[in-house]
């Protein structure tokens, strides 16, 4: 039975010096060998579509899938815990984030701002937008195409001096600017150097794929925050969704969401050790994905009826 008072501040006060030291402890080699083995698999993926090896249209979807999921590798550089080298940290985030249209330097403070205020409906912007309340807007939401067309109106408005949100500090405007507009002119080029010699490589190795499987990290990042109370503990407005290996291994543990949340200082590769340690004061959880949307939709279709 889980003990709603105990919070992230009990959890942390819980852990002597020795144990805090041992979860927050980063280092290069579990970042870079999570990082090897996903690009691995991505090239592997990918050399199999532009071979056209049978069943390549299906290969399609699952190198989507592993493209899309870079987002968990940038999220976790994003916090500065992947690797223990911060120059790592900064250019595994700038580069997943231009494959993926997430603005580096603008997520940043978007996500910060969404750790700071976590479910709360005023001030987390991960709830400017809502989450979906019928069935046609979780269908709309999973698709993807909304989370598309948001990434080209930050990334465009980012560029042409639009007023930024107010989680942007004024310092950061001109930095965040040109990052945007680098990142237009990148895929100006690279679209301009396709056409000029005739060839469709990233239309089969980055933009269908990346449609493809973007609703399949819509469905991962929804169980993260979706219908977890607005509370401010963040055992209890954070999901942990029990998952298998694989599933985790692609997501970089970030299925420990809850966590993460608890302490955000925690790298990816320790976050097991901290659910051991946390697991009983969780007041989210999820015995799985399937079994977290097979609830969402049900909830969706009793609000109807």
């Amino acid at each position: 039975m889980t003990d709603r008072i105990f919070d992230q501040r009990s959890l942390i006060a819980s852990l002597d010096d020795a144990a805090r030291q041992d979860l927050q402890s980063r280092n290069d080699r579990a970042g870079l060998i999570r990082l090897a083995a996903h690009v691995l698999l991505l090239a592997a993926s990918g050399t199999w579509i532009m071979a056209s090896w049978p069943l390549w249209q299906g290969m399609l979807f699952l190198h989507g899938v592993m493209l899309v999921f870079l987002f968990t590798a940038q999220h976790e550089a994003t916090h500065g815990t992947a690797f223990a080298s911060e120059w790592l940290n900064t250019w595994v985030a700038r580069v997943a984030g231009v494959v993926l249209i997430v603005p580096p330097l603008w997520f940043r403070y978007f996500h910060f701002a969404h750790h700071r205020h976590t479910q709360d409906p005023d001030n987390d912007p991960e709830l400017e937008g809502g989450k979906p309340e019928t069935l046609a807007q979780y269908v709309f939401h999973v698709s993807g195409l909304p989370l598309w067309w948001a990434m080209i109106k930050v990334t465009l408005g980012n560029a042409t001096n639009r007023t930024m949100s107010a989680y942007v500090p004024e310092k950061a405007t001109g930095r965040i600017r040109l990052e945007a507009r680098v990142m237009l002119t990148l895929y100006a080029s690279l679209a301009l150097a396709s056409f000029f010699v005739s060839s469709t490589a990233l239309l089969w190795l980055w933009v269908i794929p990346a449609i493809l499987g973007q609703p399949v990290l819509r469905l991962y990042l929804l169980a993260e925050h979706g219908r977890c109370p607005m509370v401010a503990n963040m055992l209890e407005n954070s999901r942990t969704t029990l998952t298998n290996s694989a599933i985790r291994f692609i997501a970089w543990n970030m299925p420990y969401h809850a966590e993460h949340h608890a302490m955000p200082t925690v790298p990816f590769h320790k976050l097991p050790k901290l659910h051991e340690i946390a697991q009983s004061h969780l007041g989210s959880v999820s015995q799985g994905y399937g079994e977290f949307h097979k609830d969402y939709v049900d909830g969706l279709k009793t609000a109807k009826r």
